[in-house]
């Protein structure tokens, strides 16, 4: 029996990167002999283990088969026979394939090494083409280490476009979906996650509202990018900036201009009233990837009313009050800042715009905080009661707002 550290913590540790989590694999071993020296399993599909005092993963080697569509659709195989290259050959990208011994020397059949050092996101073998997920997974990777200059080799770009064209991406279940692209939001460079699946033909079928938006043209004194997919691209880019590993703002950001497919030709590249025809789009997305409800509900807010918080400074009093009291913001003060954070990147995610300052937020921020230090309170202690309490609430909300 023995052990290599495989996969992502030599990856990072090569890269420079601290190592966060690490696996390892597991050569010459029976589950028996794991359970002997005290693991715990928790493989549900193939053999997983939990080390007694670390409790880092412990999996023996295996092989696996397809045997039908999906990614679900595999028969994986264990036993002391198989070979630590049996087991980095099923793995995604060379640079995920490199295995570590004890005394630190590098095992790395695919040339994953090299490919780190060349910045390169290349499949392993053509089983690649069998597990649909790993379409995203590449693209989630494009989206970590765009900012590091890595680009997908041209041959593991072609092997995506052909399992788009099978139709394999056509049955990835909506769950996956979406854990892929929440991390994937978490990135650096989301933006890249979009240009890889587009580039792969993938956006069309996964996110075809998103794919819509390239080539629709957007007025250029506004957005001197033009291009409203583009304009999508730089926005969640900023949204990572802004707010990193943040998924939630990340999700608004991707989704807030989703209206712009849907305006008349007639009326381009005038967006009028992009806002509101893109709460459907917005919608359909959140439902078919079974996205949290409080991404779905500050998706919807953010396409709705990001506009509003554009002009803020021209607003009247109590309309920056009906701007709060549709966030809900009394009740969900959190809100308030991450829809902030998600217009701000809109206005800076354009190009040459990202330095550009932006003092709704701090406007809006001052008012929220204004408005909400007033309470019923003192208006119950001056006898007020029933349904006259919100009227004069609001009143008093109102003129704090006009005070600033």
């Amino acid at each position: 029996m023995k052990t290599y550290l495989v996969g992502g913590a030599v990856r990072d540790r090569l890269l420079g990167i601290a190592v966060k989590d690490r696996d390892y694999v597991v050569v010459g071993a029976m589950p028996e002999e794991m359970l002997r020296a005290g693991y715990r399993p928790v493989g549900k599909d193939f053999p997983v283990f939990l080390h007694p005092q670390t409790h880092e993963e412990y999996a023996l080697a295996r092989t696996e088969r397809k045997t039908g569509r999906g990614y679900h659709a595999f028969a994986f195989h264990t036993d002391p026979s198989v070979t630590l290259e049996d087991d980095l050959r099923r793995r995604d990208l060379t640079i995920n394939a490199i295995a570590e011994e004890e005394d630190g020397a590098l095992i790395d059949p695919f040339g994953g090494a090299r490919d780190l050092e060349a910045k390169i996101l290349r499949h392993v073998s053509p089983a690649f083409a069998e597990d649909p997920v790993r379409v995203l997974r590449v693209a989630r990777f494009a989206a970590r280490y765009a900012d590091r200059g890595f680009r997908i080799a041209e041959e593991t770009l072609a092997l995506m476009r052909g399992m788009v064209a099978d139709g394999e991406v056509d049955h990835l279940v909506p769950e996956r979906v979406w854990a892929e692209t929440q991390k994937a939001l978490t990135e650096k460079t989301p933006g890249a996650f979009l240009r890889a699946l587009r580039d792969c033909g993938a956006l069309r079928v996964l996110f075809p509202e998103i794919d819509a938006l390239y080539g629709v043209p957007q007025r250029a004194e506004f957005h001197p990018e033009i291009d409203s997919g583009i304009h999508t691209e730089m926005v969640v880019d900023m949204a990572a900036r802004l707010a990193p590993g943040d998924a939630l703002i990340g999700y608004s950001a991707l989704v807030h201009d989703l209206g712009k497919a849907l305006t008349p030709k007639d009326m381009l590249p005038k967006h009028i009233g992009h806002e509101h025809r893109g709460l459907a789009p917005v919608e359909a997305v959140s439902t078919r990837y079974k996205v949290p409800a409080e991404y779905a509900a500050l998706a919807q807010l953010v396409c709705k009313l990001h506009l509003l918080a554009h002009t803020a400074l021209e607003l009247k009093p109590a309309t920056v009050l009906g701007l709060f009291e549709q966030l809900d913001a009394f009740r969900r003060p959190e809100r308030i800042e991450s829809f902030l954070i998600a217009c701000e990147a809109d206005k800076r995610g354009r190009l040459g715009q990202s330095e550009s300052a932006y003092p709704q937020a701090d406007y809006l921020r001052r008012a929220f905080a204004a408005a909400s230090a007033i309470s019923a309170r003192e208006f119950v202690e001056r006898g007020v009661h029933g349904p006259a309490i919100g009227e004069a609430m609001r009143k008093a909300r109102i003129d704090a707002i006009a005070a600033l």
